[in-house]
C-alpha cells in the first residue's frame, strides 16, 4: 500500500503544481509584468512584457507537457497495483485532453502570437484599431485565455475527484 500512497500523493503534487502554475502565471505574473514594464517605459514596456511573459509561458507549457505524462503515469500506476481508481476513463480522458490543450496553446497559438509580434514589429496597440493584425491578435490572445481556462477547470474537477474521495 505504500506505493499506492505514493502514486496518489504524487498525482495530487502534480495537479496542484499544473494548477497553482497556470493561476499564478494568469493572475499574478502577466498583470504584474505588464504593470510595471509598461510604467517603467511606456513606449517599448508592453512590447517587453508581452517578450518576458512570452518566454515565461513557453517554459510554463514544457512543464506542463511533462507534467501531465507523469500524471497519466501516476494514474496508471495506480490501476496496476491494485483495483482501476473510481472513474480512471474519465480522468485518463481529462488529462489528456488536457495535455493536448497545452501541446496546441504551446506549439500552435503561443508560436502565433510571437511571430505576429515580431512581423508588427512594435506594440500592437500601436496599430490602427481597424488593422486586421490587430484583431488578429486579439482573437488570438482571446484563444491562448480560454485554453488556459479550460486547462485550469479540468485541473480542478481532478482535483475535486479527488478531495472527495478521501483518503
Amino acid at each position: 500500500m505504500p506505493a499506492m500512497i505514493a502514486f496518489r500523493y504524487a498525482y495530487v503534487l502534480l495537479l496542484a503544481l499544473w494548477l497553482g502554475g497556470m493561476v499564478a502565471l494568469g493572475g499574478i505574473t502577466a498583470p504584474a509584468t505588464f504593470a510595471v514594464l509598461q510604467q517603467d517605459n511606456p513606449d517599448t514596456g508592453r512590447t517587453l512584457a508581452g517578450r518576458v511573459f512570452g518566454e515565461t509561458l513557453k517554459r510554463f507549457h514544457i512543464a506542463s507537457y511533462a507534467i501531465a505524462g507523469l500524471l497519466l503515469a501516476c494514474l496508471i500506476g495506480m490501476a496496476a497495483l491494485g483495483s482501476k481508481p473510481v472513474g480512471f476513463e474519465i480522468r485518463f480522458v481529462i488529462i489528456v485532453a488536457m495535455l493536448l490543450i497545452s501541446l496546441y496553446s504551446g506549439r500552435g497559438v503561443s508560436p502565433t502570437i510571437e511571430r505576429m509580434q515580431q512581423k508588427i514589429g512594435g506594440p500592437v496597440a500601436s496599430l490602427e484599431s481597424d488593422d486586421p493584425r490587430r484583431a488578429r491578435f486579439g482573437r488570438l490572445h482571446a484563444l491562448s485565455t480560454a485554453l488556459m481556462l479550460a486547462n485550469i477547470t479540468g485541473a480542478l474537477v481532478l482535483l475535486y475527484w479527488e478531495a472527495r474521495r478521501g483518503g
